[in-house]
């Protein structure tokens, strides 16, 4: 494995009794190439109030993506909330059309799990081809792939991504990998996500 990486989101306390809620999925596909708009949803997605897990075969997406199997697992143990996603031998190939690298990954999870106040997430990422990462691969790593028009970017390629709301409120969204389709403006938009987490330790009322 590249990496393993843990992250934890900013601690709030809760103001009155909720449910921690969690989901988690092998990845997605939402891109705009050439006026067509290509949705997959969320590939095998689980959440903690069912289905408990979810299972793909995988397939390939036009020339844009091809995932292989993935597996995701949710559940709640009193109060807490887990969700994790794994998979393997996905194959981005959306750039090559425009004269960029086709991006693989060997393997992947993504996992989060909430406590009293606060979100904890965890990825690890197997081998990567196309692009060049770092041995242990920090929170929120950006990768600009360059060949847009002007000097911008055909994409960004973030791995061991974790968003989290501003102000925070204890909730996170992990992903192993996230494509963004040329964020400076081009012939394509939209993201490509491998191996999301998201967890809420405050996401509902019982």
């Amino acid at each position: 494995m590249l990496a393993v990486t843990t992250l934890a989101a900013p601690l709030l306390a809760a103001a009155a009794p909720v449910t921690s809620t969690g989901w988690a999925s092998s990845g997605s596909v939402d891109v705009t190439i050439d006026n067509e708009h290509v949705v997959t949803g969320e590939l095998a997605k689980c959440t903690v109030d069912g289905p408990y897990s979810a299972r793909t075969t995988g397939g390939t997406t036009g020339d844009i993506a091809a995932f292989g199997a993935g597996d995701t697992g949710c559940g709640r143990s009193g109060a807490v909330s887990v969700a994790q996603a794994a998979g393997h031998r996905f194959e981005a190939t959306v750039l090559k059309r425009y004269g960029g690298p086709v991006i693989t990954v060997r393997t992947f999870s993504a996992k989060c799990a909430t406590t009293d106040t606060g979100s904890l997430g965890e990825v690890e990422i197997g081998a990567v081809q196309g692009i060049t990462v770092p041995d242990q691969i920090p929170p929120n790593h950006r990768i600009v792939i360059p060949g847009g028009a002007a000097g911008t970017a055909l994409a960004t390629v973030t791995l061991n991504e974790t968003v989290t709301p501003d102000p925070p409120d204890g909730s996170l969204v992990t992903h192993a990998l996230h494509i963004r389709l040329f964020p400076q403006g081009g012939p394509a938009s939209g993201d490509i996500y491998l191996g999301t987490a998201a967890c809420d330790p405050f996401g509902g009322k019982p």
